[in-house]
């Protein structure tokens, strides 16, 4: 059985990093996070734009969401920071948070005496917590406590070629091994749902798979507008794609070959391992924040053009079956997938390169968007701002 070393946590799922989380429950807060993590070495923001004026599926998304990042496996302990006349409130959030056995504090900056006097509390507070996490060690952990997030950005025609296949190579061998990968992107399923629809384990799941397809379709229909202008979007265009089936034939190939156990909705935990399909829009920073929010602690992204794509909470690993992208951009690729194309190595033989490399980052390597530190995250939207 493979292994990898990381941090085991109270609830039971594993992390590969040990940050101390400063998660602000609103955007007016983000200021106080920022400072917060500036000052206080092992900590990071988790900042975003949402937290009030939501109502229904909204709100109750945006505080799913929320609750999932503070409580993500790749997090020792949480510090939530409210603004107070918000909507989605720190101290719900952090009640929550530790419903799901997350060490968690929380504090107002209202109620604190202001901007200043609450970077003070919080960098006090932080600061405690990265002391108590600093002694917390890696070890060693069956590779079915990993789970992984699959992501494209920017495809060319190299990337349903190449790199998309290498990475179904690689889920296949993670879930060989009782892990799991999590397929998102449903604009890139469309035009080639069937396919995975028939590797479901019965019908119910494939059923489920077909629903949040159609879903969007006719969530595009109702706003009277067609989804071809923005899928495939220019850029896959100018690179050779032709058509969404296109496109959504080469994007899956990173499912692999497995049979698929589950269809997730957006920021859900998943309740099966293996070969997993979360419902999220096409756009990177929703689509990745999703996977994060139902726990993946670590992401995998293909590119064709190159994209900036990273996460500091979850280490991302890149590559791109384009020669030139690899070219342009081996500043942020992990593993050059071009060499398929040019036929210096196999898909398979790749797929086993990225497999180990998944590995030793589980273990601790950093990636290189990681030691650059390119860092998104944005909460999908259900409804209107009131």
């Amino acid at each position: 059985m493979a292994e990898f070393l990381g941090y085991k946590r109270e609830d039971g799922r594993v992390g590969i990093r040990n940050y101390v989380g400063v998660m602000s429950s609103v955007t007016c807060a983000n200021s106080v996070v920022q400072k917060i993590t500036e000052q206080v070495e092992g900590t990071l923001p988790i900042m975003h734009r949402e937290g009030c004026a939501q109502i229904g599926v909204d709100y109750e998304q945006t505080v799913r969401t929320l609750v999932g990042l503070g409580s993500h496996p790749n997090l020792a302990s949480v510090l939530v920071v409210g603004w107070g006349c918000e909507n989605v409130l720190a101290n719900e959030l952090a009640a929550k948070i530790a419903e799901l056995k997350k060490p968690v504090e929380w504090f107002i900056v209202q109620d604190s005496g202001g901007l200043l006097k609450s970077i003070e509390k919080g960098s006090v507070i932080a600061q405690r917590m990265a002391r108590e996490a600093s002694v917390l060690r890696r070890e060693p952990v069956d590779l079915s406590e990993l789970v992984i997030a699959l992501q494209c950005g920017g495809s060319d025609t190299t990337s349903g070629i190449a790199a998309n296949p290498a990475v179904g190579v690689m889920s296949d061998m993670v879930v060989k091994e009782g892990g799991s990968v999590i397929l998102a992107e449903t604009t890139e399923i469309i035009g080639a749902e069937h396919i995975l629809a028939r590797r479901a384990v019965n019908e119910e799941v494939g059923n489920d798979l077909i629903r949040i397809v159609k879903r969007f379709e006719e969530n595009a229909k109702q706003m009277g507008v067609d989804i071809r202008g923005s899928q495939p979007t220019a850029g896959n265009i100018a690179m050779g794609l032709t058509s969404i089936e296109e496109k959504s034939l080469g994007a899956v190939m990173k499912a692999g070959t497995t049979p698929l156990q589950e269809v997730l909705e957006y920021a859900f935990r998943p309740t099966k391992k293996g070969l997993l399909v979360m419902d999220t829009p096409g756009r990177d920073p929703e689509s990745i924040t999703g996977m994060f929010a139902a726990g993946a602690q670590t992401l995998v992204v293909t590119t064709g053009r190159g994209i900036p794509t990273g996460s500091m909470l979850v280490p991302t690993l890149k590559l791109t079956g384009n020669p030139k992208a690899q070219k342009i951009s081996e500043e942020i690729m992990d593993i050059d997938a071009s060499v398929i194309v040019e036929g210096k190595k196999t898909i398979e033989q790749v797929g086993q390169e990225l497999f180990e490399e998944v590995l030793a980052v589980a273990s601790g390597k950093k990636t290189k968007a990681e030691i650059l530190g390119l860092d998104e995250l944005s909460i999908l939207r259900a409804g209107p701002t009131m």
